[in-house]
């Protein structure tokens, strides 16, 4: 229960019952900002997780498993958003490593340019991942990170524009409410399908599975640039967009999808990697 409540309850008590009313409203409004908002959303975050999971090899899995605890690759996959209040790790925050912004219009070669030579500024995502992976005997916050941030790759909003904050800063009204961009893309495109995270990863799997093979093929420069071209696409759809929002969940959901289908895939590929 939100802490607001407790401050509110000797008040309650003693006024009256509109008053009382009144007060239950301002602290429930003030209980949602005890919400805080993440990169592809909780759900997003373990649903990438739980595909990953589903696709380690033994070894990796019984690896993995022994880092995480048993299924902690799913359990653990939002810890690095958790402690952004925290004083842990606070160049994770400092220094962007969850996102990697780009410029409008930017060439296909200086977009795949990023993957070695990163940015002085801009965020640090491709930088970090880059420098966890190549540490030899990883600990259980240096996995939680690696799973974390390779979801966060194939996130359009983490690759997205400076200027604007990675969507943070284009406003829009998502039915009735009030939010942006960033948000749109990271929590409510996965929420307004209503799945729990479970049932979501296994209809993404079953409606993604035959594309499986040709994106473990892929390389990371051929799937920047599918994300990059996505990310300008969904840019270009805001200039034109009616505030429909049942519209733009049709256009949008099953892009929203294939990105995490893709970021599952990839994690799994990577961790099948490292423990191979």
């Amino acid at each position: 229960m939100c802490k607001f409540f407790y401050i509110f309850a000797p008040i309650f008590k003693t006024c009256s019952m509109r008053r009382l009313i009144s007060l239950i409203m301002i602290s429930a409004c003030l209980c949602m900002y005890c919400v805080p908002a993440f990169g592809w959303g909780q759900e997003g975050h373990r649903i990438i997780a739980r595909i990953a999971y589903d696709h380690l090899s033994k070894k990796a899995k019984k690896q993995v498993d022994a880092l995480l605890g048993t299924r902690g690759i799913i359990y653990w996959a939002n810890w690095p958003d958790e402690i952004k209040s925290d004083t842990i790790y606070p160049q994770s925050i400092k220094t962007g490593w969850h996102y990697q912004d780009f410029d409008p219009g930017m060439s296909d070669s200086l977009v795949a340019d990023a993957l070695i030579h990163y940015p002085a500024d801009g965020g640090n995502l491709f930088r970090a991942m880059d420098s966890l992976i190549a540490i030899k005997d990883k600990d259980e916050h240096v996995m939680r990170f690696i799973v974390h941030l390779s979801g966060d790759r194939y996130c359009p909003m983490h690759l997205a524009h400076k200027d604007d904050k990675g969507g943070n800063a284009v406003k829009m009204k998502w039915f009735s409410s009030h939010t942006n961009l960033h948000a749109v893309w990271d929590t409510k495109l996965i929420d307004s399908q209503g799945y729990s995270y479970t049932e979501y990863a296994q209809m993404i799997e079953d409606m993604y599975g035959p594309e499986r093979q040709a994106i473990e093929q892929a390389t990371d420069k051929e799937l920047l640039l599918h994300t990059y071209h996505l990310t300008e696409a969904i840019y270009t759809y805001q200039q034109t967009w009616d505030g429909n929002t049942y519209h733009y969940i049709y256009r949008w959901h099953r892009d929203c999808e294939h990105q995490l289908f893709i970021a599952g895939i990839r994690l799994a590929q990577l961790l099948n990697r490292i423990y191979q």
